[in-house]
């Protein structure tokens, strides 16, 4: 695939050429102008599409999602701009996120299977100058990405990341891309994609032993210099990573999480950024450089395909040199745009089989159990899947050592359109109740280190000064230093097998209440096995307690998986079965309303 392109790319070079007319110097135009589109945590959206509500995806923005629509945005820059003078980037965080991306990890998984990935398919069908690698690259482990990377038609980029074992670069660091402005001499754009380093932490089991990381700060510093020695003319980074300084994983890594204004501040000769990572739509924000003063533009498209990063450049040439002059950037909207039939044409196979398994019968409920109230009151649904992964937990310990310590369990409510609907149940369903590719663990933790881990739980709320009635919204996803923009879902933890209060009248770290196990207060030295997804006990989060705790259980089950299997084994869902008696939300003592 990549003989071909470059093959491609090397007659585009003789059309410029003859395009030109004259190949004197002095027939170019004094300034140039380049565009640069990007796109960033993809996370698996080819077509507008959910598959969790087997419809068309829509929102109360009327936003659009996929890069089927991304697509026809992209030709109509190209058309506008010129080929020649248009590169298209990725920012990472494409390979997980829909059962799309999940039916082909783990279902019918590339790596036994050789199909084609269905990202790989849309993107080399929308030819991808160079993507950077994501956190979520890692999900599935190194060899699952390395299938994934040899299908692309592009450079997958991190020059923050080493292998163990010879300290090499894993990926290549940068690339740079000659550019063909009509009747101007070539341009050299550098690319230089840098990943955050969380995923040393995130996915540990994953890359442990076989892959290092460091700052994407650090990354920067070593490699622009490289980039600008190598003759790029521009230099753009693909930082997946977020614009302002913060990090989720407390002090476990030395370089922050999300930094890509710090990376535009500290390292000279950048142009321009594309940030990704936390999910954020930013047109332009600027930053300036400490030892330059030069002005460097960065911008973030959000998610999913539903905005497109513009950098517009303009270059002026002057004694057989290109200095860049003025960047701009810009967020385009794809919704009102048609999608791209290439692309639906080369992913629409692997689309076909994604509906099709998701939508396949596993049993039935009797009631319903939504995933929304979760948020704010003990539920049917985190039960559910704290129950499942306690008897996991609980039956692979049988006949151990740890055999007869209590399990405890830990889930959140990741999606609050989730939730499991009386009738059928289906894949679908499962998934949407339980969207992440997480694996299961059982970690020893004694009484004293619940209340801690409960009290980091309970920051996802707002303070308040009575029990209401207050909206959902108006108390949960307080900010916090960890995350300053506010929890999201997926941080606040309920535990089940003890039983407990949130005191939300009382300052974050101050909340827990009245917590106890088989009716009695919890003892500092009671010993108890853990139920906890690999993203927790990783250090997602910076809960503290699971990540020094001794594992006693890890067998690499994805707790969605068991929670189908364990559907299809019973046949039957009864709410019933999972009363919500653990724990309750309380202002001064007294249950706190809330409208939902």
């Amino acid at each position: 695939m990549r003989q071909v392109l470059a093959a491609v790319a090397a007659s585009a070079c003789v059309v410029g050429v003859l395009a030109g007319g004259t190949t004197a110097a002095s027939a170019a135009p004094r300034d140039v102008h380049l565009t640069v589109l990007g796109t960033t945590d993809v996370h698996g959206h080819v077509l507008n599409w959910d598959y969790f509500k087997n419809a068309p995806y829509s929102d109360a923005k009327g936003n659009s999602v996929g890069l089927a629509q991304v697509s026809t945005v992209v030709n109509q820059v190209r058309a506008e701009r010129g080929a020649g003078s248009t590169l298209l980037v990725d920012n990472g965080d494409v390979i997980q996120g829909t059962p799309l991306d999940s039916y082909y990890a783990t279902v019918d998984p590339i790596t036994k299977t050789g199909a084609t990935h269905p990202m790989s398919a849309a993107m080399n069908a929308m030819h991808y100058d160079a993507g950077a690698v994501g956190n979520h690259e890692f999900n599935f482990g190194v060899d699952y990405l390395r299938a994934y990377q040899k299908q692309l038609g592009f450079p997958l980029l991190a020059g923050n990341v080493t292998d163990h074992r010879t300290g090499a670069p894993a990926f290549e660091p940068y690339v740079i891309r000659t550019m063909h402005p009509k009747g101007a001499p070539p341009v050299k754009v550098g690319l230089l994609g840098l990943t955050t380093p969380g995923s040393a932490i995130w996915d540990k089991d994953k890359v442990s032993g076989r892959l290092d990381f460091t700052g994407v700060v650090e990354g920067a510093k070593k490699w622009v210099p490289r980039v600008r020695a190598a003759g790029a003319d521009v230099v753009i980074v693909l930082a997946h990573s977020g614009i302002d300084t913060s990090s989720s994983y407390g002090d476990a890594l030395p370089w922050p999480e999300n930094a890509s204004k710090q990376i535009a501040e500290e390292v000279p000769g950048i142009d321009a950024i594309l940030a990704g990572h936390t999910h954020l739509n930013n047109a332009e924000v600027v930053a300036t450089n400490k030892q330059t003063g030069k002005r460097v533009v960065i911008s973030q498209p959000g998610l999913w395909g539903e905005r497109v990063s513009r950098f517009d450049l303009t270059l002026t040439r002057s004694h057989g040199r290109y200095s860049v002059s003025t960047v701009d950037s810009s967020l385009l909207d794809p919704a009102k745009a048609a999608p791209d039939p290439a692309v639906v044409a080369a992913t629409k196979t692997q689309h076909a089989a994604t509906i099709s398994y998701v939508n396949s019968v596993i049993g039935s409920s009797t009631g319903d159990m939504p995933a929304g109230p979760c948020r704010y009151s003990d539920c049917a649904a985190l039960h559910f899947i704290n129950q499942v992964q306690t008897e996991t937990v609980h039956a692979a310990l049988a006949g151990g050592p740890d055999a007869d310590v209590p399990v405890l369990s830990i889930a959140a409510p990741f999606n609050r359109d989730g939730g499991v609907h009386s009738g059928d149940v289906t894949v679908r369903d499962i998934a949407g109740l339980y969207e992440y590719d997480n694996t299961l663990l059982g970690v020893e933790l004694t009484g004293a280190q619940l209340k801690p881990y409960l009290e980091k739980s309970a920051e996802y709320y707002r303070q308040v000064s009575g029990t209401g009635p207050y909206a959902a919204d108006d108390i949960t996803n307080a900010p916090t230093t960890d995350s300053p923009n506010g929890t999201p879902d997926y941080l606040y933890d309920v535990m089940s097998g003890v039983t407990y209060d949130v005191d939300i009248a009382k300052p974050a770290g101050q909340r827990i209440e009245n917590l106890a196990y088989q009716g009695k207060p919890v003892a500092d030295d009671a010993k108890f096995v853990l139920a906890v997804n690999n993203y927790r006990q990783s250090g997602g989060g910076n809960f503290p307690g699971v990540t020094t705790a001794p594992v006693v259980y890890n067998a690499q089950v994805e707790i969605r998986q068991s929670l189908i299997d364990w559907v299809q084994a019973k046949g039957t869902i009864d709410p019933a079965q999972f009363p919500a008696t653990d724990w309750r939300l309380v202002a001064d003592g007294q249950p706190v309303q809330v409208t939902g």
